[in-house]
Parts: structure tokens; sequence; C-alpha cells
């Protein structure tokens, strides 16, 4: 039987040539509404590219992206994000001289309603939007514990808040689906844990999909309720964090040890 269902995110054989090299090989995937799916494999198994190619930083050489309905294939990246994606990346990218408030009010921007006219001149609606959009770039800083730090440069913050930083300016956007690149590259043990709990905590309240890249595995099987497993370009098992932990071709690709 087919299954005919429309997926919030739907990639269909889709590969990628960079020259004479496949980095991506007819990769099946889709995530629901509400979902938080994990992307898994070795370095250079083409995680990053596919995410890329989701982001429209990459347009596949073959197979279609589909997102909300609608087709990802040749769009630029901020029209994605005006569709309803956005991301975080492997090496935090913040408005470092910017500061910790104006780094979420940045994101804020797509949705505000006054016009280059009024911002010049200054009316009333203008000012009644920014005070909106600073309120609540506020109370999303509030959430993220941030608020504090709402006057500091971004560069000066610690590392892990840094990476709050950027996942809360990536929901600033108020995005369907937001992609999580290696979140948890840089943070020690107890900064993994809360990461865990904050991951599991967005989903929830704010409604959304998550697709989370990581190589911390204790991570990735503690939140993500079906997980794909990347090699060489092909996707070499998908399934529950069980069935993952059990499937002997993806211990010898990338767990190591014996299944337990």
């Amino acid at each position: 039987m087919t299954d005919t269902k429309q997926h919030l995110l739907d990639m269909k054989d889709v590969s990628i040539v960079f020259g004479g090299l496949r980095a991506v090989s007819n990769v099946n995937l889709h995530i629901d509404t509400g979902e938080l799916v994990g992307l898994i494999g070795p370095n250079g198994a083409g995680k990053t590219t596919a995410f890329n190619m989701i982001t429209g930083v990459y347009t596949p050489t073959e197979g279609t992206i589909h997102f909300d309905g609608n087709l990802v294939n040749g769009k630029k990246s901020f029209q994605v994000t005006q569709m309803g994606m956005a991301r975080t990346f492997q090496n935090i990218r913040l408005f470092a001289d910017l500061s910790v408030l104006d780094n979420v009010k940045i994101a804020m921007n797509m949705h505000i309603k006054y016009n280059l006219p009024e911002a010049i001149l200054r009316v009333k609606k203008y000012f009644q939007q920014e005070d909106e959009v600073t309120r609540r770039a506020m109370d999303l800083l509030k959430l993220f514990h941030l608020d504090g730090h709402a006057d500091d440069l971004a560069k000066n913050l610690p590392y892990g808040a840094q990476r709050r930083l950027e996942i809360a300016r990536a929901l600033a956007t108020e995005p369907k689906l937001l992609l999580l690149d290696e979140p948890a590259a840089g943070m020690n043990p107890q900064e993994t844990k809360e990461l865990m709990e904050m991951i599991r905590w967005i989903r929830d309240n704010f409604h959304i999909a998550i697709l989370l890249i990581e190589h911390d595995m204790g991570l990735v099987m503690g939140v993500c309720e079906r997980i794909y497993v990347l090699e060489y370009g092909f996707c070499i098992a998908s399934g529950t964090p069980d069935e993952i932990r059990k499937n002997k071709r993806v211990i010898k690709a990338y767990l190591g040890g014996e299944a337990s």
C-alpha cells in the first residue's frame, strides 16, 4: 500500500554530486509535524550536506525535497526560512559584535509589518512594532536564561550560552521545523544533559518538528523518536533508537562495539 500522507519534510531519492564525487546518494527521509528525528553517521557521511540541501544552501542533483507541501529545490536559503525552517550551525554563527537582544530581534524582522518609509519617518506604527519585537525577544531570552545578558555582546557570552542564543535566534523566526547541526559540540557532560532537556522542552512547548545531527550518541538516543543513519552518502538504516542500537550494520559503521 502506497503512503499518500503529506509529511512536513519529505526527501525523495535525493542525491548530490560535487565534481565526480557523489556526496549523498538516493536518500529518502521524512519528518512529520511535532516529531524529533535524528540524523547520524561517521564524519564525511553526508549529514551536513543533507542539511544544506534541505535549507537551500545546495540544490540536489537528483530527487526532490518538499516542505509543508512546497518544493524546496531551487529555493534560496532566505526563501526556505520564510517557508518555515530554521537552523543552527556546527560552528556557531552569531552576530558577534551585536548585543544578545539584537541577535534575536534581527531574526524577528521577517515578521514585522511596517515598511521602509514608516521606519524612516518613525511613525507611531513603527514604534509600536519595535516595542512589541523587543518585548517578544526578551520573553524568548528569558526562556533560555539569557535575559540577564540582553545588553552584552554575543561574543562575550560563555560557549554554552552562545549555543543557547543561536537556538533562541532560530526560534525567533517562528519555524515549523528546527534543524540543529551538532548543538552539543564543545559542551561538557552537564551542558549536554541540560541541552537534551532543552531540546525536548522546545519540541513540546513550541510544537515544532526538530531534525538533529549529533555525534553524541547518548543525546541522540535519549531525545529522538526516529533516527536515520548515513554512511558514505547512503542511508543504511532508519528506525527507533532501540532498532538503531541493535542494527548490526550501524554498529559496524558508526557505534562501535557490541549491540547491547
